[in-house]
Protein backbone atom coordinates (compact mmCIF):
# COMPACT_ATOMS: atom_id res chain seq x y z
CA UNK A 1 0.00 0.00 0.00
CA UNK A 2 1.44 3.50 -0.87
CA UNK A 3 2.12 5.33 2.26
CA UNK A 4 0.53 8.63 2.53
CA UNK A 5 2.71 11.63 2.12
CA UNK A 6 2.80 13.19 5.83
CA UNK A 7 0.89 17.23 6.35
CA UNK A 8 1.53 20.17 7.71
CA UNK A 9 -0.66 18.72 11.30
CA UNK A 10 1.75 16.07 11.84
CA UNK A 11 4.88 18.23 12.16
CA UNK A 12 2.60 20.75 14.36
CA UNK A 13 2.20 17.81 16.58
CA UNK A 14 5.13 16.73 16.56
CA UNK A 15 6.91 20.54 17.99
CA UNK A 16 3.77 21.07 19.30
CA UNK A 17 2.85 24.57 17.56
CA UNK A 18 0.25 25.99 15.35
CA UNK A 19 -0.24 24.32 11.80
CA UNK A 20 -0.05 27.98 11.03
CA UNK A 21 3.17 28.92 12.19
CA UNK A 22 4.67 25.65 10.41
CA UNK A 23 3.01 27.23 7.33
CA UNK A 24 4.21 30.45 8.02
CA UNK A 25 8.18 28.64 8.31
CA UNK A 26 7.49 26.99 5.19
CA UNK A 27 6.36 29.45 3.13
CA UNK A 28 8.79 32.18 4.57
CA UNK A 29 5.80 34.17 5.47
CA UNK A 30 4.80 35.26 9.25
CA UNK A 31 7.02 36.65 12.41
CA UNK A 32 8.71 32.81 13.09
CA UNK A 33 12.01 33.15 15.02
CA UNK A 34 15.12 31.46 12.95
CA UNK A 35 15.29 29.11 16.01
CA UNK A 36 11.97 28.19 15.53
CA UNK A 37 11.95 28.07 11.82
CA UNK A 38 14.74 25.77 11.70
CA UNK A 39 13.36 23.25 14.09
CA UNK A 40 10.60 23.31 11.88
CA UNK A 41 12.41 22.95 8.30
CA UNK A 42 14.56 19.85 10.15
CA UNK A 43 11.31 17.79 11.21
CA UNK A 44 9.32 18.36 8.21
CA UNK A 45 12.79 16.79 6.52
CA UNK A 46 12.75 14.29 8.75
CA UNK A 47 9.24 13.17 8.22
CA UNK A 48 9.32 13.71 4.72
CA UNK A 49 7.21 16.42 3.86
CA UNK A 50 6.71 17.29 0.42
CA UNK A 51 4.80 20.96 -0.15
CA UNK A 52 1.31 20.24 -2.07
CA UNK A 53 1.70 22.34 -4.88
CA UNK A 54 -2.21 22.42 -5.69
CA UNK A 55 -2.87 23.24 -2.19
CA UNK A 56 -0.80 26.35 -2.36
CA UNK A 57 -2.12 27.18 -5.77
CA UNK A 58 -6.10 27.07 -4.15
CA UNK A 59 -4.29 29.20 -0.86
CA UNK A 60 -2.41 31.66 -3.09
CA UNK A 61 -3.29 31.65 -6.50
CA UNK A 62 0.45 31.13 -7.61
CA UNK A 63 1.82 27.43 -8.07
CA UNK A 64 5.42 27.88 -7.67
CA UNK A 65 6.24 27.10 -10.87
CA UNK A 66 7.88 28.94 -13.72
CA UNK A 67 8.44 28.50 -17.42
CA UNK A 68 11.61 28.18 -19.66
CA UNK A 69 11.57 28.33 -23.43
CA UNK A 70 14.81 28.04 -24.94
CA UNK A 71 15.75 28.27 -29.20
CA UNK A 72 17.36 25.15 -29.69
CA UNK A 73 17.78 21.97 -26.30
CA UNK A 74 20.18 20.33 -29.29
CA UNK A 75 22.49 23.18 -29.10
CA UNK A 76 24.99 22.24 -26.22
CA UNK A 77 24.77 25.96 -25.08
CA UNK A 78 21.44 25.78 -23.44
CA UNK A 79 21.60 22.84 -21.45
CA UNK A 80 23.91 24.78 -19.74
CA UNK A 81 21.68 27.85 -19.63
CA UNK A 82 19.31 25.64 -18.60
CA UNK A 83 20.82 24.22 -15.78
CA UNK A 84 21.79 27.94 -14.62
CA UNK A 85 18.33 29.17 -14.54
CA UNK A 86 17.06 26.15 -12.68
CA UNK A 87 19.39 26.32 -9.98
CA UNK A 88 18.77 29.66 -9.72
CA UNK A 89 14.93 29.01 -9.49
CA UNK A 90 15.30 26.07 -6.84
CA UNK A 91 17.15 28.45 -4.86
CA UNK A 92 14.10 31.03 -5.25
CA UNK A 93 11.39 28.23 -4.13
CA UNK A 94 10.58 27.88 -7.60
CA UNK A 95 10.03 24.72 -10.00
CA UNK A 96 10.94 25.46 -13.74
CA UNK A 97 9.27 23.63 -16.48
CA UNK A 98 11.18 23.80 -20.04
CA UNK A 99 9.94 24.24 -23.23
CA UNK A 100 11.91 23.57 -26.48
CA UNK A 101 11.26 26.44 -29.83
CA UNK A 102 13.30 24.11 -31.85
CA UNK A 103 14.37 27.56 -33.55
CA UNK A 104 10.84 28.13 -34.66
CA UNK A 105 8.55 31.54 -33.95
CA UNK A 106 5.41 29.55 -34.86
CA UNK A 107 7.15 26.81 -32.29
CA UNK A 108 7.94 29.67 -29.34
CA UNK A 109 4.50 31.05 -29.55
CA UNK A 110 3.44 27.57 -29.10
CA UNK A 111 5.75 26.56 -26.64
CA UNK A 112 4.85 30.02 -24.38
CA UNK A 113 1.26 28.93 -24.81
CA UNK A 114 1.32 25.75 -23.26
CA UNK A 115 3.42 26.71 -20.47
CA UNK A 116 1.01 29.67 -19.85
CA UNK A 117 -2.40 26.88 -20.24
CA UNK A 118 -0.31 25.18 -17.57
CA UNK A 119 -0.67 27.77 -15.18
CA UNK A 120 2.78 29.11 -14.89
CA UNK A 121 3.48 31.59 -12.20
CA UNK A 122 6.10 33.26 -14.85
CA UNK A 123 8.38 32.89 -17.68
CA UNK A 124 11.81 33.29 -18.51
CA UNK A 125 12.42 33.22 -22.59
CA UNK A 126 15.66 32.92 -24.28
CA UNK A 127 13.87 33.82 -27.70
CA UNK A 128 14.42 32.89 -31.27
CA UNK A 129 16.41 35.32 -33.51
CA UNK A 130 15.13 39.05 -33.42
CA UNK A 131 11.80 38.21 -31.99
CA UNK A 132 10.25 39.80 -28.70
CA UNK A 133 7.43 38.60 -26.46
CA UNK A 134 4.50 40.10 -24.76
CA UNK A 135 0.97 40.26 -23.88
CA UNK A 136 1.14 36.70 -22.41
CA UNK A 137 -0.88 36.88 -19.42
CA UNK A 138 2.07 36.54 -16.93
CA UNK A 139 5.10 37.97 -16.23
CA UNK A 140 8.36 37.42 -18.70
CA UNK A 141 11.89 37.86 -18.37
CA UNK A 142 13.97 37.82 -21.54
CA UNK A 143 17.23 36.44 -21.94
CA UNK A 144 18.89 37.76 -25.24
CA UNK A 145 21.27 40.56 -25.85
CA UNK A 146 21.17 44.17 -24.05
CA UNK A 147 20.58 45.95 -27.82
CA UNK A 148 17.21 43.31 -27.26
CA UNK A 149 14.10 45.64 -27.24
CA UNK A 150 12.59 44.36 -23.74
CA UNK A 151 15.47 42.60 -22.53
CA UNK A 152 15.50 41.68 -19.07
CA UNK A 153 19.38 40.93 -18.35
CA UNK A 154 22.05 38.78 -20.30
CA UNK A 155 25.71 38.76 -21.14
CA UNK A 156 27.31 42.03 -22.29
CA UNK A 157 28.21 40.28 -25.67
CA UNK A 158 29.12 43.13 -27.41
CA UNK A 159 31.90 44.02 -24.57
CA UNK A 160 32.64 40.32 -25.28
CA UNK A 161 33.44 40.56 -29.11
CA UNK A 162 35.68 43.28 -27.45
CA UNK A 163 38.10 41.60 -25.63
CA UNK A 164 38.40 39.32 -28.45
CA UNK A 165 38.84 41.80 -30.95
CA UNK A 166 41.26 43.38 -28.39
CA UNK A 167 43.28 39.92 -27.70
CA UNK A 168 43.79 39.66 -31.62
CA UNK A 169 45.06 43.11 -32.17
CA UNK A 170 47.40 42.76 -29.25
CA UNK A 171 48.76 39.84 -31.10
CA UNK A 172 49.44 41.36 -33.90
CA UNK A 173 46.94 40.01 -36.68
CA UNK A 174 46.55 42.74 -38.92
CA UNK A 175 44.02 41.04 -41.27
CA UNK A 176 40.86 39.50 -39.21
CA UNK A 177 38.15 37.82 -40.61
CA UNK A 178 34.42 38.29 -38.58
CA UNK A 179 31.77 34.63 -39.07
CA UNK A 180 28.39 34.94 -38.30
CA UNK A 181 25.75 32.41 -38.75
CA UNK A 182 22.86 34.46 -39.39
CA UNK A 183 22.63 38.37 -39.45
CA UNK A 184 19.14 38.24 -38.14
CA UNK A 185 20.67 37.63 -34.33
CA UNK A 186 21.17 40.39 -32.35
CA UNK A 187 23.74 38.03 -29.84
CA UNK A 188 25.65 37.61 -33.33
CA UNK A 189 25.63 41.25 -34.38
CA UNK A 190 26.51 42.83 -31.07
CA UNK A 191 29.55 40.06 -30.64
CA UNK A 192 31.36 40.62 -34.12
CA UNK A 193 30.38 44.55 -33.83
CA UNK A 194 32.19 44.32 -30.32
CA UNK A 195 35.07 42.70 -31.97
CA UNK A 196 34.94 44.84 -35.32
CA UNK A 197 35.01 48.24 -32.71
CA UNK A 198 38.13 47.18 -31.25
CA UNK A 199 39.97 45.95 -34.14
CA UNK A 200 39.20 49.64 -35.96
CA UNK A 201 42.94 50.27 -36.68
CA UNK A 202 42.79 46.86 -38.72
CA UNK A 203 41.98 45.03 -41.77
CA UNK A 204 38.65 43.51 -41.45
CA UNK A 205 35.55 41.81 -43.08
CA UNK A 206 32.71 39.93 -42.30
CA UNK A 207 30.99 37.14 -43.30
CA UNK A 208 27.40 35.84 -42.88
CA UNK A 209 27.44 32.31 -43.96
CA UNK A 210 23.49 32.65 -44.14
CA UNK A 211 23.39 35.24 -46.90
CA UNK A 212 26.15 33.08 -49.19
CA UNK A 213 25.29 32.26 -52.86
CA UNK A 214 24.69 28.49 -53.16
CA UNK A 215 26.66 26.32 -53.08
CA UNK A 216 28.63 28.67 -51.18
CA UNK A 217 24.97 29.02 -48.52
CA UNK A 218 25.96 25.40 -47.06
CA UNK A 219 29.31 25.44 -46.86
CA UNK A 220 32.13 27.48 -46.13
CA UNK A 221 35.94 27.59 -47.14
CA UNK A 222 38.28 29.13 -44.84
CA UNK A 223 41.09 28.42 -47.35
CA UNK A 224 40.22 31.04 -49.53
CA UNK A 225 40.66 33.88 -46.83
CA UNK A 226 43.55 32.42 -45.52
CA UNK A 227 45.31 32.81 -48.71
CA UNK A 228 44.61 36.59 -49.59
CA UNK A 229 46.06 37.23 -46.35
CA UNK A 230 43.70 36.85 -42.96
CA UNK A 231 45.68 35.41 -40.36
CA UNK A 232 42.93 35.21 -37.55
CA UNK A 233 39.48 34.29 -37.46
CA UNK A 234 36.45 35.39 -34.95
CA UNK A 235 33.74 33.37 -34.80
CA UNK A 236 30.44 33.79 -32.98
CA UNK A 237 29.82 29.83 -31.41
CA UNK A 238 32.79 27.54 -30.20
CA UNK A 239 30.98 25.46 -32.72
CA UNK A 240 31.42 26.97 -35.95
CA UNK A 241 34.90 27.47 -34.28
CA UNK A 242 35.56 24.11 -33.94
CA UNK A 243 34.48 23.99 -37.73
CA UNK A 244 37.01 26.35 -38.97
CA UNK A 245 39.80 25.23 -36.56
CA UNK A 246 39.49 21.57 -37.77
CA UNK A 247 39.01 22.93 -41.44
CA UNK A 248 42.44 24.61 -41.46
CA UNK A 249 44.46 21.98 -39.60
CA UNK A 250 43.20 19.48 -42.62
CA UNK A 251 44.94 22.17 -44.98
CA UNK A 252 47.84 21.99 -43.28
CA UNK A 253 47.53 25.16 -41.16
CA UNK A 254 49.03 25.27 -38.44
CA UNK A 255 46.88 26.36 -35.40
CA UNK A 256 48.20 29.10 -33.70
CA UNK A 257 51.38 29.54 -35.56
CA UNK A 258 49.97 29.75 -39.09
CA UNK A 259 46.45 31.13 -37.95
CA UNK A 260 44.32 32.15 -35.29
CA UNK A 261 40.77 30.88 -34.14
CA UNK A 262 38.11 31.90 -31.25
CA UNK A 263 34.59 31.21 -30.54
CA UNK A 264 31.94 32.15 -27.95
CA UNK A 265 30.57 30.57 -24.63
CA UNK A 266 33.24 28.26 -23.85
CA UNK A 267 31.12 25.06 -24.10
CA UNK A 268 32.20 21.64 -22.59
CA UNK A 269 34.72 20.59 -25.04
CA UNK A 270 36.71 24.20 -26.06
CA UNK A 271 39.33 23.00 -23.52
CA UNK A 272 39.85 19.57 -25.00
CA UNK A 273 40.05 20.07 -28.55
CA UNK A 274 43.94 20.48 -29.37
CA UNK A 275 44.94 23.07 -29.56
CA UNK A 276 42.50 24.13 -26.80
CA UNK A 277 40.11 27.00 -27.97
CA UNK A 278 40.35 30.58 -27.07
CA UNK A 279 37.25 31.67 -26.18
CA UNK A 280 34.62 34.05 -24.51
CA UNK A 281 32.56 32.62 -21.68
CA UNK A 282 29.16 33.96 -19.89
CA UNK A 283 28.67 33.95 -16.43
CA UNK A 284 25.32 32.55 -16.87
CA UNK A 285 24.89 31.38 -13.08
CA UNK A 286 24.74 35.44 -12.52
CA UNK A 287 22.82 36.14 -15.29
CA UNK A 288 20.38 33.39 -14.41
CA UNK A 289 20.32 34.68 -10.77
CA UNK A 290 19.26 38.08 -11.96
CA UNK A 291 16.49 37.07 -13.96
CA UNK A 292 14.77 34.73 -11.43
CA UNK A 293 15.43 37.18 -8.73
CA UNK A 294 13.53 39.87 -11.56
CA UNK A 295 11.18 37.57 -12.06
CA UNK A 296 10.60 36.81 -8.37
CA UNK A 297 9.64 40.37 -7.43
CA UNK A 298 7.18 40.86 -10.46
CA UNK A 299 5.38 37.91 -9.44
CA UNK A 300 4.91 38.71 -5.73
CA UNK A 301 4.10 41.94 -6.31
CA UNK A 302 1.71 41.16 -9.43
CA UNK A 303 3.24 44.39 -10.62
CA UNK A 304 4.04 43.57 -14.03
CA UNK A 305 2.18 45.25 -16.97
CA UNK A 306 1.34 42.12 -19.70
CA UNK A 307 2.73 44.09 -22.48
CA UNK A 308 6.42 44.31 -21.46
CA UNK A 309 9.06 42.16 -20.12
CA UNK A 310 10.10 42.47 -16.79
CA UNK A 311 13.01 44.54 -15.95
CA UNK A 312 16.06 44.31 -13.75
CA UNK A 313 19.02 46.18 -12.50
CA UNK A 314 21.93 45.46 -13.60
CA UNK A 315 20.67 44.48 -17.36
CA UNK A 316 23.85 43.10 -18.34
CA UNK A 317 26.89 41.02 -17.07
CA UNK A 318 30.14 41.27 -18.39
CA UNK A 319 32.10 38.01 -20.37
CA UNK A 320 35.34 36.73 -19.75
CA UNK A 321 38.49 36.06 -22.18
CA UNK A 322 39.24 32.48 -21.80
CA UNK A 323 42.52 32.81 -24.31
CA UNK A 324 44.33 29.69 -24.44
CA UNK A 325 46.10 27.82 -27.32
CA UNK A 326 44.20 28.43 -30.45
CA UNK A 327 45.18 32.08 -31.04
CA UNK A 328 48.66 33.79 -31.15
CA UNK A 329 51.16 35.90 -32.55
CA UNK A 330 50.62 36.99 -36.00
CA UNK A 331 53.21 35.36 -38.56
CA UNK A 332 55.36 38.19 -39.34
CA UNK A 333 54.98 37.34 -43.32
CA UNK A 334 53.33 39.72 -45.09
CA UNK A 335 51.09 39.42 -48.17
CA UNK A 336 49.36 36.26 -49.14
CA UNK A 337 49.46 33.43 -46.62
CA UNK A 338 51.25 30.21 -48.38
CA UNK A 339 49.18 27.04 -48.79
CA UNK A 340 51.16 23.72 -47.57
CA UNK A 341 48.30 20.97 -48.08
CA UNK A 342 45.28 21.21 -50.31
CA UNK A 343 42.60 19.34 -48.42
CA UNK A 344 40.59 16.31 -49.71
CA UNK A 345 37.41 17.94 -48.97
CA UNK A 346 37.34 21.54 -50.08
CA UNK A 347 34.78 22.78 -48.56
CA UNK A 348 33.51 23.40 -44.33
CA UNK A 349 29.65 22.07 -43.46
CA UNK A 350 28.09 25.18 -41.97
Amino acid sequence: MKQRPPKLTEIADRLDISTATVSNALSGKGRVSVELAKRIKQTAEELGYVPSVSARALRTGMTGVIGLVLPDIGNPLFPQIAQAIENAATDAGFGVLIADSRGSIKAQTEAIRHLRDRGVDGMIVVPRRGTRVANIGCPVAMIDSPSTPGNTVSADHWGGGWLIGEHLQELGHRKVLLIGNNRDSIVQNDRLGGARAALADVTTEQVWLDSLPLPSASAFDPLSWYRAGFTAFVTVSDLQALRVLTHLQNAGITVPAMASVSGFDDLMFASAVIPALTTVRMDMPAVAGIAINALKQAIEAGSASPDQTVRASPDRVPMTLAARRSTGPAPQEEGENPLFQIPSEGELKS
